[in-house]
């Protein structure tokens, strides 16, 4: 027999209720609905069935044999949907799964990576990735769920941007170049970007230097900028926070240059647990660490 269309699945955990109390106004109480609608909602579940679920006797409302297993396999089909809904939840605010973030790859190897065993101490089912940035990833194909950029991005409906703060960069060197008065930078050896990265901030920085400095060393990445500059080969802009831990001279106090760092999010990212906690933990991750990321203290 086809079950009939008009039965709404919303009257189970009425009859369940009316089954085991058996009395529309305890029903009505337990569910805070008034007895008339449990009443009328139990004659339309029999007419949409086509089947009497309770006679009325003095002691209540009882179950016919129809009822009896009706009632049987709807506790174990409700018990199902409320199992359903409830692990649905705890997967979506469970912080666990894959997370992908990709950056330009010193601010992982230089800031990320040391806090993220306390990440994991805390969200043990967390599975990071990073990924440095060589090519752009794609956040649809979700190749990427957050990316850290230097400046501030092209707009993209798709997704959500934030600044997370500034990064300083100051000019580093040997212990050799130690005690080179500001005045004089420019008759120093330097270390420059090649001309694909000639557009930077801190090559444009270097480019209205007076006098123009004799430019010994042009490289494509920052980690060998900073090799050359330990290995005393010139003078070099670099991220305080690079400079800083790779025992390098800070020369000069100030900061020279500041960029933006920018935090890039799916704009769904919002409502699952474990890109919450991610972006949260950069956030908080980027005030704690400031100072340091801004270059504000002059290391000696």
């Amino acid at each position: 027999m086809a079950m009939s269309n008009d039965f709404d699945w919303n009257d189970i955990p009425l009859i369940l209720a009316l089954a085991r109390s058996g009395s529309m106004s305890a029903t009505g109480r337990q569910l805070g609905v008034d007895a008339s609608t449990i009443s009328r909602r139990i004659a339309a579940a029999e007419k949409a069935l086509k089947l009497r679920l309770f006679i009325r006797d003095n002691t209540g409302y009882q179950l016919t044999d129809a009822g009896q297993v009706f009632v049987e396999h709807g506790e174990a089909v409700y018990g199902n949907v409320q199992s359903m809904l409830q692990a649905s939840s705890q997967e979506a605010d469970a912080v666990l799964g894959a997370v992908n973030i990709t950056s330009i790859d010193f601010l992982f190897d230089y800031w990320l990576l040391e806090h993220v065993p306390a990440l994991h101490a805390q969200h043990p089912h967390l599975q990071l990735t990073l990924q440095a940035e060589n090519q752009n990833l794609s956040f649809t194909r979700r190749e990427a769920d957050f990316a850290l950029r230097l400046g501030k991005p092209s707009e993209d409906a798709a997704l959500v941007m934030r600044k997370l703060g500034d990064l300083g960069f100051a000019v580093y060197g040997h212990a050799r170049f130690a005690d080179t008065p500001r005045a004089c930078w420019g008759t120093q050896p330097w270390i420059a970007y090649d001309d694909t990265l000639a557009n930077t901030a801190e090559m444009q920085w270097l480019a209205a230097m007076e006098p123009q400095p004799r430019k010994v060393l042009r490289v494509n990445s920052l980690s060998t900028m900073v090799r050359a500059c330990r290995a005393g080969v010139g003078m070099a802009l670099l991220p305080c926070i690079m400079g800083a831990q790779e025992g390098l001279q800070r020369i000069g106090a100030n900061v020279e240059v500041q960029r933006d760092i920018w935090l890039l999010s799916h704009r769904d990212a919002g409502s699952i647990a474990r890109f919450k906690t991610v972006s949260v933990w950069l956030s908080q991750l980027y005030a704690a660490n400031e100072q340091l990321l801004c270059g504000a203290a002059s290391h000696p």
